[in-house]
């Protein structure tokens, strides 16, 4: 062993500090400046590339949420439209068929409220998943 920085990184500056060959069989560390008392044996692991990462799994934690989404506005929509069936208890001074017509009116008019919600809520979704998918990139 020398006091000679390593040969492959010979130039005008001084070779970045790593483990080279050493004329022993093993590998010695080359600190930027001198050789340490720091070696590693050289052997089939020492000469293996690292492998490289494996693709991690793609998680759909968005696709999720958006389904949960959908789920409780079907389940909103049809607890809506089963609450406005039947007869209603509390008309006051109306008669039956004045009482069932406001009854069906206010359950429809609910039930588009809650569809233009719906609607309004998937675009705002769709917006941000397409930030974020362009943001990744």
């Amino acid at each position: 062993m020398s006091d000679q920085p390593p040969l492959e990184a010979a130039g005008p500056s001084q070779p970045p500090a790593g483990f080279y060959p050493d004329a022993s069989g093993v590998e010695r560390f080359w600190d930027g400046s001198q050789w340490t008392e720091h070696t590693k044996a050289v052997g089939p692991a020492s000469t293996m590339s690292v492998p490289a990462e494996s693709p991690r799994k793609r998680k759909r934690v968005f696709m999720w949420f958006f389904l949960a989404v959908q789920v409780l506005f079907l389940i909103w929509i049809i607890a809506g439209i089963s609450s406005g069936s039947g007869q209603p208890s509390d008309c006051g001074s109306l008669d039956a068929e004045t009482c069932n017509a406001a009854s069906d009116t206010g359950t429809a008019i609910g039930v588009a409220l809650i569809f233009a919600f719906w609607a309004i809520v998937d675009v705002i979704l769709g917006f941000i998943y397409l930030v974020v998918r362009l943001a990744r990139r």
